[in-house]
Parts: structure tokens; sequence; C-alpha cells
């Protein structure tokens, strides 16, 4: 097995040394790294923790655990309307879940290769982190900018004001339960969903000035949104008819099943956002150039809760909650 600093060197850092252009003044190798934001920008920061059998199974294509990994920390820039530019990564490996030192390299290997793709495609650069050994777990730093003043928070939203999400919804739900049930094809949508979500960064830059409030669906469209209503004092009616399922899950799943997914699953990694009427259109073009859809699910109401949904639905996925293992 390669030394610690041997590993990082050969895996973890970019085939190519960071350049001026890249915001970087000093990149790894050092106690830290130098960055230089853009002037008239505020700095977006975000940290994520992604850990075997909670966020993902054990026997998850590595490449899908690189790209996961990223993926979910990227998105709450997303929901920030903020433009990627570094992260920073601490990877925690079991040396003894591994066969062989192979087996250990052919993972890094491919684990590398999927968070790496996913920095270049969304102009992250990977400025510096850690390695150590332990129950597999990678924690990833984001950091992002936005112009000052113009970043999207979850406290913006009044009465009146439209709700609605990017895509569709379910599909991390719906490709866990699958995975569950022995499905392993990486081409089956939901499947994709769940293993490679993809951030939806340049949605949420596209709805700086329209938006009002916006957040990730990380833990389930209820949850989300009641982080979202407490942030901004405000209530919703929601219409069941209206969520954008996602493609193949209530074939998959049934249709309760699947609207329970969408409203309580988790994983989705679309944005959840606000915005008032008269921008609802103009917001729809912006993302519709970039071939996503943006679907009204519903209204911001001056009565706290939420209306239009069956009481027995659950609420989201929490880590703590009573009577967890």
């Amino acid at each position: 097995m390669l030394a610690e600093f041997d590993l990082i060197r050969r895996y973890l850092m970019p085939s190519q040394a960071p350049l001026p252009a890249d915001g970087v003044a000093l990149g790894g190798g050092d106690d830290a790294a130098l960055l230089v934001p853009k002037a008239g920008h505020q700095l977006a920061v975000s940290v994520d923790s992604s850990v075997v059998d909670v966020h993902f199974p054990q026997d998850a294509p590595a490449f899908a655990v690189g790209h996961r990994s990223l993926a979910v920390a990227l998105s709450d820039l997303a929901a920030m309307g903020a433009d990627p530019r570094w992260c920073f990564m601490a990877l925690t490996l079991d040396q003894r879940t591994f066969a062989n030192d192979h087996a250990i390299h052919a993972w890094l290997e491919a684990f590398a290769r999927g968070f790496h793709t996913l920095c270049q495609r969304q102009a992250t650069t990977l400025a510096g982190g850690d390695v150590t050994s332990g129950a597999l777990t990678i924690g990833v730093t984001v950091m992002g900018e936005a112009p000052t003043g113009h970043a999207l928070t979850r406290a913006g939203a009044t009465p009146g004001d439209m709700i609605a999400v990017t895509g569709a919804l379910g599909g991390g739900a719906g490709g866990l339960a699958l995975w569950q049930r022995g499905e392993r094809d990486l081409q089956h949508p939901l499947l994709r969903r769940y293993l490679l979500p993809e951030p939806r960064l340049a949605a949420g830059v596209a709805l700086r000035g329209l938006a009002s409030a916006a957040i990730d669906i990380s833990d389930g469209l209820l949850a989300d949104l009641g982080h979202l209503r407490k942030a901004s004092g405000v209530g919703a009616t929601l219409d069941m008819t209206s969520l954008p399922l996602a493609e193949a899950l209530e074939s998959s799943l049934g249709r309760d099943a699947a609207c329970n997914a969408a409203l309580s699953g988790g994983d989705d990694y679309e944005l959840l956002v606000t915005l008032p009427a008269e921008n609802v259109a103009s917001a729809q073009r912006a993302l519709g150039k970039l071939g996503l859809p943006l679907t009204v699910i519903g209204q911001c109401s001056d009565t706290l809760g939420v209306k239009g949904i069956a009481p027995n639905l659950g609420t989201g996925w929490q880590h703590f909650n009573e009577g967890a293992p």
C-alpha cells in the first residue's frame, strides 16, 4: 500500500497543477491552500460527509462514489446560486475491506476518476485534502462565489410566491429501492439519479435575481420545504397532481410509493425555489435554455404549515431521528 502522501499525490491531486486563473495562489502540498476570490464577490462555503452504508452502499461502484461525494456537496452551492471554484477532500479509507493492494489501487483509481471528472466538468479545482484510516468516509468542502448581495438563501420567500422545483423528483429514493432489490445497471435512469446525481449549478446561477429563496432537495421535498418555510416564516399549499416524477419511478414502485418517494425520499439534489408569480415565465425560459424544466408545485401562504398533502406521509430523512439505530 502507498504511504499517505504518495497516495494523495497519485490519486487525490489534479493531474495538472492549478493555474493562477483557477484562483489558487498555493495549492496542495503545504499546510494550507492560498485562494484568491474574485473582487466584488462573496464566498459560499459548505461541507458534506458521505459515509459508507449511510449515504451510499458498500458495494457501490468506486467511480460513482467519487462522483457522488462531490456532487452532493456542490449541490449546496447550486442552492446558493454560487459559481463553484474550489474543493477540499478528506478521505477515510478502510484498507481491511480490500482483498489486497491491487484491489485498493483499483478502487482508488476509479474513485479518483469519478471525483476528478466532475471537478473538470464543473470547473472546480481540488485545492487540498487529507487521507486517514477508518470506516470509508468522504468529507468534501466546497467553495464558490456569488456577486455580493446576489446569493440565494432560504430566507426570502413571502406569502403569494410560487413554489417550484427543477427537474423531477423521487429518483434518488427510487434508485435506492432498486439497488436494494439487486438492480446493478447504472444505465437505469433511477440508479443514475441515486448514484450519479447532477448538481444543478447552472440552474442556481440562472435563478439569481429571479428566485426569492432556494434550497437543494437532499432530505426530501417536505423536509427541505420545511427548512425553507422556517427560515422565511411562511406556510405552503402544495398541488400533489403537479409533482414531476422521475423517469421510470411510477412503473418501478407504483403510484403511491412513487409519490411518497417524491415527497419524502431524499437524495434528489434538485432545487426547490420560491419566486414571485411574475418571475415564473422568465425563470422557466432561463432553465429551458439549460434543458431543465422548472415546475410550479404550489404557493407560499401566510398560514404556517403545509396544506394539500395527506397527513400520513413521511417528513424526510433525518440522521438522528427518534428510534434510529
